[in-house]
Formats: structure tokens, C-alpha cells, sequence
């Protein structure tokens, strides 16, 4: 076996690149899917009964099949509908719909746990359930849900290695391209295992600041 430190110093310009398109394509869709879960349980629990069934119908859809399928379904499958999304789109579109699928039941859950007595006092001011929601109990739900947010966060950071199959360029790519041209799978592997736990211990110590942050005084 070659010595490896030249191995790795050579490859670490080209695994951080892939580290940093990583970063950027799991905020993309994190903001993305928090965009979609806000109007998905927002619209469930003000819209009419018939959108909440179909908005009930996505979620279950999303959070009951592979995401590796979801990604083929909009990459592949569109474009014989007329709708071709290029690599970087379709990843991101099909992260932040999944990710969107189980915040959305991580918010409908952090608005539950708001106090009932909180939607009282909002409608004894005058206050509509829909002003109710945004002055009221989504901030108080927010706190609630910062960590299925970082959970979620975290998830996509690892699930960004399966939008490699289309071609993204991410750190699993990054790494796949590295061991055509060297021949040399594990100590490759085994460095991008590390910046991917790396980066999540990060987003987890990041998450427990927030969470000391938002929590309410005792």
C-alpha cells in the first residue's frame, strides 16, 4: 500500500471542494424544505379538510418511500412529462421535498404542543387563527422544533451522497472520482466518513447552542 499522507494531502483540495458543494446544496434544500413544511402545516391546519387530505397524501408519500427513488422520479422520470430539471435542481428539489415532508409533521407536532390556553388568549384580543399562528404560536412552536430542525439538518448532510447518482458534485462524488484515478477505496472512504462526522458533531454542538438560546427561563 502506497504511503497514504501524500495520498491524502493530494486528495484534500478536491474532498473539501466536494465538502464545501455539500454544505451548500444540504442549506439550499434545509431552506428549502423548511419553506414547504411551513405552507404544508400551516395549509393542514387552516386549509380547507380536501387540502389537508392531499397534503396528508405528500407527506405520507414522502415519508413512506426511498428518497433514492424520489430523486430518480424527478430527475428521470419528469423529463417524459415535459418537466427536465438539471442535476443540481433535481437534487435539490427532491431533498427539500422530503425533508419538507417530515418537518412538516415536526412543526403540525411543535404547534400541538403550544398550550390551548395560547389560541385563547390570541382569539380574546380580537386575533384570527391565522394571526393567532403567525404572532402568537409559531414562535413559541419554533422553539419547540429546533431539534427535528437540527436532526433534519444533520440527515441531509449524510443524504446528500445519494444525489450523486445524477451527477452532483458533492463530497461522495468528489470521493468516487478520487478512487477511479487512484485505486484506492478505503483510506478515500474512510476520509470522507470523517469530514461527513465532522460536520455533523459541528451542526450538533451548533443545535445544543440554539437550544440554550431559544429555551424559555425557568
Amino acid at each position: 500500500m502506497p504511503d497514504l499522507l501524500p495520498l491524502l494531502r493530494d486528495a484534500l483540495p478536491i474532498l473539501l471542494t466536494g465538502t464545501g458543494w455539500t454544505l451548500v446544496f444540504a442549506l439550499a434544500s434545509m431552506g428549502g424544505g423548511v419553506i414547504v413544511a411551513a405552507l404544508v402545516a400551516s395549509l393542514r391546519l387552516l386549509g380547507p379538510s380536501w387540502l389537508a387530505h392531499i397534503l396528508g397524501v405528500y407527506v405520507s408519500a414522502f415519508r413512506g418511500t426511498p428518497l433514492l427513488v424520489q430523486v430518480f422520479v424527478i430527475y428521470y422520470g419528469l423529463p417524459s412529462i415535459g418537466f427536465q430539471l438539471e442535476p443540481l435542481p433535481a437534487g435539490v428539489l427532491a431533498l427539500s421535498l422530503n425533508a419538507g415532508a417530515y418537518l412538516a409533521e415536526s412543526l403540525r407536532g411543535a404547534i400541538a404542543g403550544v398550550s390551548q390556553g395560547q389560541w385563547e388568549a390570541a382569539a380574546s384580543l380580537g386575533m384570527q387563527r391565522n394571526q393567532a399562528l403567525h404572532y402568537i404560536i409559531a414562535p413559541q412552536a419554533l422553539r419547540l422544533a429546533v431539534p427535528s430542525l437540527g436532526n433534519t439538518l444533520v440527515s441531509l448532510i449524510k443524504d446528500t451522497s445519494l444525489v450523486s447518482v445524477i451527477a452532483v458534485t458533492e463530497l461522495m462524488l468528489a470521493t468516487k472520482e478520487l478512487i477511479s484515478t487512484t485505486f484506492q477505496p478505503l483510506p478515500l472512504y474512510l476520509a470522507a466518513a470523517a469530514i461527513y462526522w465532522v460536520l455533523s458533531v459541528g451542526l450538533e454542538r451548533l443545535q445544543r447552542v440554539l437550544e440554550r438560546k431559544l429555551a424559555l427561563p425557568a
